[in-house]
């Protein structure tokens, strides 16, 4: 009884912070609210943190609806700007198009920890969006502002290694999205003389790394993932023997920020910083597992290839078969190593954006799979590796080599690539070069 009495005590209470935090957007978004907006701004925001996971469905819902553009209004305006073509009719037209809940976010950005709040607002929307489609225009907004609000040119790159403050490689630790970082000691190593790793940072969120890439310094272009990752490893100190930069990971620390490229710039300056600190530095690449290869592995009963010799065809089909028994006889999906999903390899997909160029597939990467499987890269470890160079490399804008062959279109969709307007390639049972057994080589 006291259970439910307390229950009810604490929906009537979140109510009454749903309908002032309402009450307060609504006055933000007059010229008295905008006044005294910091104030304004504050009160709402904190309204907002202590709402329910129900009253959070319902704030959305009210934004979707009540703070839309005037329909009516918008076709009126653009009728009137399709006659005469005048500037003021296509800013009265634009103006009337965005959405009051646009100005609605700047305001309350200007309260206190707002771009924060923004920001975690914003992924707890991403959430919603697969049961609440409605909510797809109140995302778009917030993308927009954010993808302004994080403009590369606003953001500050930072080296991150061993003296950084402690709170900030806890940080690092917990967002690590590729290759799991197992404590302390781990960590270290990844950040001796041979590894690098850079950071994005926004002035207003100072203590908060946005996205980070980790990078391997070595002589040579690398067969396997298993040696960068391997702590045991001893570090190479002899900066002059760096020939090669290997970026392994790329994590994104703010799930509220997905969708604002920040990765492809984040990798251009650091490909500025190395080549600036190692003139020796000739190759910059990504080591990634080929997406959707464990997957095809389990369906495929015969391979075929009309690229591949006749010998060198039934020496993959002998290490395919090997790799086949070595996960056991439930396969692939069975070991909860693939799920034919996209690729999350964040360094491959930057890579992607910009075009990518097979510099060489290897087909023995020398990781156990288990081992591979059982870090955060999950299925996408789980393969034939591909060391792949970006286009700009390919193009001589990195003023490095100009070597590599220029990938086919099913073997650009193998790697994670994008298509040529930036749409990501189709995966799944049915979609790229993993096909009936027909091998992309």
């Amino acid at each position: 009884m006291f259970e439910r009495i307390r229950q009810v005590r604490r929906n009537a209470r979140e109510r009454v912070d749903l309908t002032r935090l309402l009450e307060l957007c609504r006055q933000l978004l007059t010229e008295r609210g905008e006044s005294n907006s910091v104030t304004l701004a504050s009160q709402a925001m904190e309204r907002y943190r202590g709402l329910s996971a129900e009253a959070l469905d319902r704030f959305f819902e009210v934004l979707a609806l009540e703070f839309d553009p005037d329909p009516g209004e918008v076709l009126r305006l653009a009728e009137r700007y399709a006659v005469s073509r005048v500037p003021a009719n296509l800013i009265a037209l634009s103006r009337a198009a965005e959405p009051p809940r646009q100005e609605l976010l700047r305001r309350l950005n200007r309260g206190a920890a707002g771009t924060a709040t923004i920001v975690k607002m914003r992924a707890q929307l991403l959430t919603r969006l697969r049961q609440h489609p409605e909510f797809a225009a109140v995302d778009a907004d917030f993308g927009h502002l954010l993808a302004s609000w994080f403009n590369p040119g606003f953001l500050q790159l930072q080296r991150i290694d061993w003296r950084s403050p402690a709170h900030l490689l806890e940080q690092i630790i917990h967002h690590e999205a590729v290759h799991e970082i197992d404590g302390w000691s781990d960590l270290r190593r990844r950040l001796e003389p041979d590894r690098r790793l850079f950071a994005f940072f926004h002035p207003v969120l100072p203590q908060e790394p946005l996205i980070f890439v980790e990078v391997a310094l070595l002589p040579v272009m690398p067969r396997a993932i298993a040696p960068l990752l391997d702590r045991r490893e001893p570090a190479r100190p002899d900066s002059q023997r760096m020939k090669v930069a290997v970026f392994y990971s790329i994590s994104n620390c703010q799930p509220g920020l997905r969708g604002v490229n920040l990765g492809n710039f984040l990798i251009k300056r650091v490909v500025e910083e190395l080549r600036d600190e190692f003139p020796n530095l000739k190759t910059f690449c990504t080591l990634s597992p080929v997406p959707g290869f464990a997957h095809w592995l389990g369906h495929a009963d015969e391979l075929r290839s009309s690229r591949l010799k006749p010998a060198a065809l039934a020496s993959v089909r002998a290490d395919l078969l090997a790799f086949r028994e070595a996960l056991g006889k439930d396969g692939p999906e069975k070991a909860g190593l693939d799920k034919a999903a996209p690729a999350k390899d964040g360094a491959a997909r930057e890579a992607g954006r910009q075009g990518v160029w097979r510099e060489r597939i290897h087909r023995r990467p020398g990781c156990r799979e288990r081992r591979c499987a059982g870090s955060r890269g999950g299925a996408k470890a789980t393969g034939p590796l591909v060391c792949v160079l970006p286009a700009e490399q390919r193009r001589g804008r990195f003023g490095t080599r100009r070597s590599g062959r220029a990938l086919s279109p099913e073997q650009r969709s193998a790697a994670g690539a994008h298509q040529p307007d930036g749409r990501p390639v189709a995966k799944g049972p049915q979609a790229g070069p993993w096909r009936d057994g027909q091998l992309p080589l």
